[in-house]
């Protein structure tokens, strides 16, 4: 289910460009109204004699540096500066927009859960090598899995599991098994292994594969952070583990709260990777 808030403004255009100054773009226009996403957030404007000011438009981010360089970008309409609310466990400002609707800029100091489309959980997941030490719930994960059952398999065989790792001697063991590439499984609170059960599919790399980025990008959108560690498919692994001998391990990815912020690297134009036949 999603949904749109509207708002009547007298100035359709000024409080367009306005919000699309902020990151906001055009997601439909429809007559006299503009539809505005950012985010998951839907906001429609529509022109009228007369101007809704209600409630709060409310912007978050992922880092208290976004916040800052947002008020310094909007000091001049903010009604005040940006501080750590401890009632809620936000860093947030206020200001106004053209018409004297009370906007928030804020990120949250704390874990949420998922918020994001599935577009920008794409485009800003990194590969995570340093984590904080704090624990991830048993139900946190149970959510995870709850959106890794819908991994495509092969004819539907659903060949894959995951097992999870929380003791301390194991998570080093498994960290050994390619020096520095898998050395990050020790610092995480937890690790994953992605595996595939080779008794139901032919098609064990495939299947491996996608259920290991779909329970990646499943992570991401819970915010964990994770790393693809490949060549784990070893006997040491498969011993400790309890994994059969012939069994697939697709990858084993440590888990947690990410202690880093990776930026997004340049990526390449369409035409340069994009061929049509």
């Amino acid at each position: 289910m999603s949904g749109i808030v509207f708002l009547k403004t007298k100035n359709l255009n000024m409080i367009r460009d306005f919000y699309l100054s902020i990151g906001m773009k055009v997601w439909l226009k429809q007559a006299e109204c503009t539809i505005l996403k950012h985010g998951n957030m839907l906001l429609g404007f529509c022109e009228r004699d007369e101007i809704d000011k209600q409630g709060i438009i409310t912007f978050f981010y992922d880092e208290q540096t976004q916040v800052d360089s947002l008020y310094e970008k909007y000091k001049t309409i903010s009604t005040s500066s940006p501080k750590i609310n401890e009632k809620y466990n936000i860093y947030n400002f206020f200001a106004q927009d053209p018409e004297g609707r009370t906007i928030e800029f804020q990120t949250f100091l704390s874990p949420i859960i998922s918020y994001q489309i599935i577009d920008e959980a794409l485009i800003k997941r990194r590969s995570i090598r340093k984590f904080k030490k704090n624990d991830i719930s048993n139900d946190l994960l149970n959510r995870i899995f709850d959106v890794c059952r819908f991994s495509p398999t092969s004819r539907n065989c659903q060949s894959f599991y995951y097992i999870v790792i929380r003791n301390p001697e194991v998570l080093s063991l498994l960290a050994s098994l390619r020096e520095s590439s898998s050395a990050p499984i020790a610092k995480a609170p937890c690790a994953v292994a992605v595996c595939i059960d080779t008794d139901k599919t032919k098609r064990i790399e495939q299947d491996g594969a996608i259920a290991a980025y779909h329970f990646i990008l499943a992570a991401y959108n819970h915010g964990l952070g994770t790393c693809w560690i490949g060549a784990m498919d070893r006997d040491e692994a498969k011993t400790v583990l309890n994994i059969p001998a012939h069994h697939f391990i697709a990858t084993i990815t440590p888990l947690g709260y990410p202690d880093e912020t990776k930026t997004i690297p340049e990526r390449r134009n369409l035409g340069e990777f994009v061929r049509f036949f």
